[in-house]
């Protein structure tokens, strides 16, 4: 097997030596100047002072171990059953409050998204200097349910793409993102949606869908890294509720060790599982798929059992106050009602119903083939007082209180089930027989001579510092697990980050603070950088486990608009790029590392220029689409899946829609087929078309 070794990283002599020539730089030159050299010899020795570590080797992937939690058969049974189960919760559309949207609205496209209708979002994530909200609601670049075009980016347009001091054409604090639901209110007494006015996202009075402030990245090989989301908030540890783990030690579960037992609230800590964390976000989002308000218990209420109705049917005053259409709702829901699914769906083929739509068995079902018993067999009830702070208790039957909601323990439970089970499907999806895995397992021919050429330019130009093994990324399970979850940075004063989290000054540093945020937790809300936590000496007692850097009183730490390197398998496939989607093409990013990054600041580059030909960038490019997996182009197994309608805007344009009759814009549903396990004849297209 092929191998090609990353350099060591920064020997002791070198980190001296870096540490004297700051020392000089500072007292001699501009501030400015000093960083970028300081930088430049950095990056030439490897980007990162964290140690004497050897980066991962670029491997083929296929060599990488799946992060797993060592725990999993604690809660799992049937690891089977719960692919089963994550697949269908992934792509069914009666997962959103609206009925329309799935986790996989956003991530249908190589597992991002590829729409370009009512894909902008302003700058609302914009703060000021204390990080107090300060959000931009106006567009630039087009208004809600514009339809964007390729000469709209990049966002940020420079006169010469390779000198970042040139005269500035254009810029906007705009992102291309995904769109979600339209803003609506949950009420759980009335299992009603109640439609919110909408300032930002409506067209002449007409609401649209909202968007989200940051770019979709793809969820395939999202198994390899330590935290997800590009601000690193769902974390490496699933508590079985929130994306938040270890952070919210409130986070309980109920567990009964037999029918009988009693049902007891519990902390669970599954490591590894930053893909369960991430996965309970959305369906309670605002944003992306749940009218506000809405809990992961009347979610699991929709889909669940119908015990508790049964128990209901002798208290008829109580059963129209539950979050339970009293008709619809008594039998358990089909998962993929409302879509097709192919006959030979590498997972769900099995389990297809007669008639070409959704499933033959019930999510309870499923549920209970997945999991182990101890975490939905009991009939008691658990029961969260609305009107007294959600406190809960464990109770046999309900009351009569109209403040009060019941649920099982398989419904109360629902965001344990939730995340694993997205979990273990997402796990399968992971892209690794690209021309570069190949090319590593010793088919020299797997790569063409330019291809080659490229590989060597990612190495010597340290690409591979924040893009390392066969990851490609840095923020990785593997090269947080060997270098640990803190290092210290080549700027000035050696800061200490949080490892594979990067600033390169994509934006203006307040239009999107990043890991630099806060978790919003109550009552303590804390910095989402472990670093920023290591600083202010709370790292051992949120996490358990002390940090591998104890900042020292003199020690600097930096977060703000620091961003989770992607990996970049398939990136030829998922544009718009970076956290703020305001790249389009791969010749794009080229130019942005090529002169210098850092367009947030044009005083103070964030690496050195590199100084690259134009056979140099194609070289580079060609390589990166050696990074394909072309079961992901072609939608062949582990990358099939059922049929989805995907909102694609609304029919109409930037400044005329059509009202359904609510004050809502009426939806134009974009079909993408179901595909089985051979996949498509043709290829997926590009965002806008792009080569």
């Amino acid at each position: 097997m092929k191998k090609i070794q990353s350099s060591t990283i920064f020997v002791a002599a070198v980190l001296a030596r870096i540490t004297n020539l700051a020392l000089r730089l500072s007292r001699r030159m501009k501030s400015s100047i000093a960083i970028a050299a300081i930088v430049a010899i950095a990056i030439l020795a490897g980007h990162t002072v964290s140690a004497q570590l050897t980066a991962p080797s670029l491997t083929a992937l296929k060599n990488v171990a799946i992060p797993k939690p060592e725990n999993l058969a604690d809660f799992v049974k049937d690891e089977k059953a719960a692919i089963a189960l994550g697949k269908s919760l992934f792509w069914d559309m009666q997962v959103g409050s609206d009925g329309i949207t799935s986790c996989a609205s956003c991530h249908f496209h190589a597992g991002a998204d590829n729409r370009a209708k009512n894909q902008l979002s302003p700058g609302i994530l914009r703060v000021n200097a204390d990080k107090s909200p300060n959000p931009d609601t106006t567009f630039s670049i087009g208004q809600p349910n514009y339809t964007l075009k390729p000469e709209d980016f990049p966002f940020h347009k420079l006169a010469d793409p390779n000198n970042r001091l040139s005269t500035i054409v254009s810029d906007s604090n705009d992102v291309a993102s995904s769109q979600g639901v339209f803003n609506s209110k949950y009420d759980s007494t009335s299992n009603t949606v109640t439609q919110v006015d909408d300032p930002v996202f409506n067209v002449g009075g007409t609401e649209v869908r909202r968007v989200e402030p940051r770019n979709t990245p793809s969820v395939i090989n999202a198994v390899f890294n330590f935290r997800n989301f590009w601000d690193g908030r769902a974390q490496n540890v699933f508590n079985g509720v929130d994306p938040f783990g270890t952070r919210n030690p409130n986070a309980k579960v109920y567990k009964a060790d037999s029918l009988l037992s009693p049902l007891t609230a519990v902390s669970v800590r599954l490591k590894n599982s930053s893909l369960a964390s991430q996965a309970v976000g959305p369906p309670l989002s605002a944003f992306e798929m749940s009218a506000d308000g809405r809990t992961f218990e009347e979610i699991g209420d929709q889909f669940g059992s119908g015990v508790l109705n049964n128990l209901l049917d002798i208290l008829k005053t109580k059963k129209l106050l539950l979050p339970r259409d009293r008709a619809k709702k008594l039998l358990p829901l089909k998962p993929l009602a409302k879509q097709a699914v192919d006959s030979e769906d590498s997972v769900l083929g099995q389990y297809r119903s007669g008639t070409g739509k959704g499933l033959k068995v019930t999510y309870k079902q499923l549920i209970k083939d997945a999991f182990k018993p101890e975490w939905w067999q009991s009939t008691q009830l658990i029961q969260v007082d609305k009107a007294n702070g959600n406190t809960r208790k464990v109770v046999l039957a309900p009351d009569l209180s109209s403040t009060t909601e019941e649920y099982t323990q398989l419904e109360y439970n629902f965001s344990l089930f939730f995340g694993l089970a997205v979990q273990m499907y997402e796990s399968t999806l992971v892209s690794d027989n690209a021309p570069i895995d190949q090319y590593l397992d010793g088919n020299t021919s797997a790569l063409t001579a330019q291809q080659q050429r490229g590989l060597t330019i990612f190495q010597n130009k340290f690409c591979i510092a924040c893009h390392a093994g066969a990851e490609f990324t840095a923020a990785s399970v593997r090269n947080v697990q060997t270098k640990g979850r803190l290092t210290r940075s080549p700027a000035p004063g050696n800061p200490i980050e949080d490892t594979g989290f990067f600033k390169i000054g994509v934006t203006p540093e307040l239009e999107d603070v990043g890991v630099g945020g806060n978790d919003g937790q109550k009552p303590v809300s804390r910095s989402l950088s472990e670093a920023e936590l290591a600083k202010e000496g709370t790292f051992q007692e949120v996490f358990g486990e002390a940090p591998n850097i104890t900042p020292g009183p003199n020690d600097a730490v930096e977060s703000v608009a620091l961003f989770k390197a992607p990996g970049l398998r398939n990136v030829e496939l998922t544009a718009p790029y970076m956290h703020n989607g305001g790249m389009l093409t791969l010749e794009q990013i080229v130019n942005f590392y090529n002169r210098g990054a850092g367009d947030d600041n044009p005083n103070v580059p964030r690496l050195p220029p590199l100084n690259l030909s134009d056979e140099d960038k194609q070289a580079l490019v060609a390589f990166l689409k050696s990074l394909t997996d072309e079961r992901v182009r072609y939608q062949k197994a582990p990358f099939d899946h059922p049929q989805l309608f995907v909102p694609n805007g609304h029919p109409g344009n930037q400044t005329t829609v059509t009202d359904d009759g609510t004050g809502k814009a009426t939806d134009d549903l974009l079909e993408i087929p179901a595909v089985g396990r051979n996949g498509s004849s043709t290829p997926i297209t590009n965002f806008l078309a792009t080569p």
